[in-house]
């Protein structure tokens, strides 16, 4: 998670904007939260990055751009 959070905001949109890119970096950024500080919240994360396909990305774009962080991540 610390890669994703140390790229600079176009960077971040971009991953999250491109589908198939979106899913992917949800998924290596969700599970590098989870090894680094197994929470509920990024337990929550990954299962929501799974189970939507990809569509919680598009929350987590929003989220970086209002909040510049993913939604849940801790």
């Amino acid at each position: 998670m610390r890669w994703f959070n140390k790229q600079s905001r176009l960077i971040q949109i971009l991953l999250l904007l491109i589908p198939f890119v979106n899913l992917v970096t949800e998924v290596v950024v969700r599970v590098t939260a989870i090894a680094e500080k197994p929470t509920l919240g990024n337990i929550l994360g990954i299962v929501l990055a799974l189970v939507t396909g990809g569509l919680w990305g598009w929350v987590d774009l929003i989220w970086v751009i209002l909040f510049n962080h993913l939604c849940l991540a801790d």
